[in-house]
């Protein structure tokens, strides 16, 4: 898991999370807040800003939920710091502090109103029954999500500060004509380029290695070969699934069952109607009319000034108003109600569906409560399991003889890795990664108490056997090892004769004289450009890369997992004129200007953090993601 971890730290798509993360202001808090008290208990500080502890750990655990979805399974903050995601993350946030700080020294401030206009725009703020900016819900928004109203405001101000400085950077920044010409030149340069492969018959042939140099092909490569650590555990499983086909099915409790559920099961009748407020009996009595000639809904609220609010398919308890709900559940299809005086005023509705309830049967649903009472007994027999287990094992049992008591199943797992791999590389299919977790903290002969998967099933364990990490035995190996060192000595060989045929080529003889003399046949690609050789899938990937690198004339030598060895000359290069480099050279300005943009913001990001002298304190950062302070290296004495 560590190495998937690793990977992922290196990866674009770590690095655009992270970026994600710092500049954006959503709900994930990333942002540091303001506070009166600067640096002495802060994470980060900068000016006047500063980032809690409180403030830190939220936002690693927000970037930790999107690593872990990203490499599909759990990360633990003890491998995010190991692979350096804590550190690049502080960075990202220090640097971050730094350039709000300094946008609020010089003066790039928002004022309360644009705030104020830009909060009421974030449509999850507003109530969906009235279609307003609802101060409750933007609150509790806010409290799931641990930030409070002042929190969120000053997130919001550095957010408008940082849009307003990149739109400004951004509205007067275009690169000059010739950077873009230089891209399309660099686009639509065209290169004849002629290539051979080197033939496996033009070198002597490979014989299989002796003993004696695969044992020095096995030390050479031992950091590849060598074999993780292995246990061999000793499994009981209680499981439910071991129970259920022998729970027979009681018909007086599947009655009792039918009772207890039919009201849940049932399916309430709907309605699809239209409410108008009304101002008083006036307006209500004009909406009635209206609404009887088929006048829109939409349109008598507007002449009226209310907003109309319509419900689709909805339960009696879904409508707010108690008093609307019960008047509109009396009405017929079609029908326009009387004046309803509702807990929150005078309404009119029209009801123009209605949906029976409907209350299924006992034989309707005989099989989903059938399964529910199995499900139920298999529970509390595998309950009566673990405590029979339990029972044996704390009296002096071996896991062996108190599973045998309880009935459990028992079963001795092969040899396996902590990533749950058997010797021979293979997964060990369905087993739970909670197994491993356990087994692996227990020295050899340990046995585990009884441990919870979930779904109601239990395990307990023992380790038989820890076998150390080391070298496969070679004769388990040998036949792999023997193609990999043939296959190795074979592509050496290739290259020695590629290279004697290349100096030939330096020397001036033509492709075709050399290529003859070693048995092979001239390949000639004309006008191969970026754009065509990314498009050419049968195009050797390795050569067209070194036939780009190359100037003309240049002799050069590519490996191909089909060809095998390459031989290639840059005879010319040419640049196509024409509109398609007028076009493009129009075209690559956009791109740029963003490229020297970011490189700018880059900069000036850099920039506002040295002149804000930023602080940072890795110490509370790890104590703030639950992990302890590193050791300080210790420091000699000065005489």
């Amino acid at each position: 898991m560590l190495a998937v971890f690793r990977r992922f730290a290196n990866s674009w798509v770590s690095k655009a999370l992270i970026t994600l993360l710092v500049i954006s202001f959503g709900f994930f808090g990333l942002q540091g807040y303001f506070s009166g008290r600067p640096n002495a208990d802060a994470v980060v500080s900068a000016g006047d800003r500063k980032v809690t502890e409180g403030d830190f750990r939220q936002q690693f655990d927000n970037f930790k939920k999107m690593a872990e979805q990203q490499a599909g399974q759990p990360l633990t903050a003890e491998v995010a710091a190991q692979n350096g995601l804590d550190k690049r993350l502080l960075e990202q946030v220090a640097t971050q502090e730094g350039m709000l700080a300094f946008l609020h020294k010089i003066g790039i401030r928002p004022s309360d109103q644009l705030v104020a206009g830009e909060l009421k725009k974030i449509e999850g703020f507003f109530s969906p029954v009235t279609g307003k900016f609802d101060k409750e819900l933007y609150a509790q928004k806010l409290a799931e999500n641990g930030l409070t109203p002042t929190k969120f405001d000053q997130l919001l101000q550095g957010e408008i500060a940082q849009n307003h400085l990149a739109a400004a950077l951004e509205g007067g920044m275009q690169t000059p004509r010739a950077y873009g010409a230089l891209a399309a030149i660099y686009a639509m340069e065209g290169r004849n380029v002629g290539y051979f492969a080197v033939p496996m018959t033009s070198v002597a042939a490979v014989t299989p290695p002796t003993d004696t140099q695969l044992a020095a092909f096995m030390k050479e490569n031992q950091a590849v070969l060598m074999q993780p650590e292995f246990r061999i555990i000793t499994l009981a499983r209680f499981s439910p699934a071991m129970t259920a086909g022998s729970v027979k099915i009681d018909e007086a409790e599947l009655q009792k069952r039918y009772q207890f559920r039919k009201d849940t099961l049932s399916k309430p009748e709907t309605r699809s109607l239209v409410q108008i407020p009304a101002k008083d009996a006036a307006a209500a009595a004009q909406i009635i009319a209206r609404l009887g000639k088929g006048d829109l809904p939409e349109a008598i609220a507007k002449s009226l000034g209310v907003d109309v609010i319509n419900y689709t398919d909805k339960p009696r308890s879904a409508i707010p108003d108690r008093g609307v709900g019960e008047a509109a559940f009396k009405l017929a299809e079609g029908q326009v109600s009387a004046p309803i005086k509702g807990d929150l005023g005078l309404a009119v509705v029209r009801v123009s569906k209605i949906t029976a309830g409907v209350t299924p049967s006992l034989e309707q649903i005989r099989g989903e409560l059938e399964a529910e009472l199995r499900k139920d007994a298999a529970g509390e027999k595998v309950y009566a399991m673990t405590q029979a287990y339990e029972d044996a094992h704390s009296g002096g049992a071996s896991l062996a003889e108190a599973a045998a008591k309880s009935g459990a199943a028992l079963m001795t797992l092969p040899p396996l890795s902590k990533e749950g791999a058997t010797p021979d590389r293979q997964p060990m299919q369905g087993l739970p990664p909670r197994i491993l977790e356990i087994a692996y903290g227990l020295p050899a002969g340990g046995e585990s108490e009884i441990e919870e998967l979930g779904n109601g099933e239990y395990f307990a364990l023992r380790v038989e056997k820890i076998i150390p990490t080391a070298l496969p035995p070679m004769e388990q190996v040998k036949g792999e090892l023997t193609q990999v060192w043939m296959g190795r000595e074979l592509m050496k060989r290739m290259h020695e004769r590629a290279a004697v045929l290349s100096e030939r080529l330096r020397k001036g003889e033509t492709l075709e004289a050399v290529a003859g003399a070693a048995g092979s046949s001239v390949t000639r690609i004309v006008a191969l450009d970026r754009v065509n050789a990314a498009r050419n899938k049968d195009l050797p990937q390795e050569l067209a890369g070194k036939a780009f690198a190359a100037k003309p004339g240049e002799v050069f030598t590519a490996d191909d997992p089909h060809l095998g060895v390459l031989i290639g000359k840059v005879e010319s290069v040419a640049i196509h004129p024409g509109p398609d480099l007028v076009r493009l050279t129009e075209a690559a300005r956009p791109q740029l200007s963003q490229a020297v943009l970011q490189e700018i913001s880059k900069s000036a990001a850099t920039a506002a953090r040295s002149e804000m002298k930023v602080k940072t304190n890795y110490a509370l950062a790890r104590s703030a993601i639950g992990l302890e302070p590193l050791d300080e290296p210790k420091k000699g004495k000065k005489k």
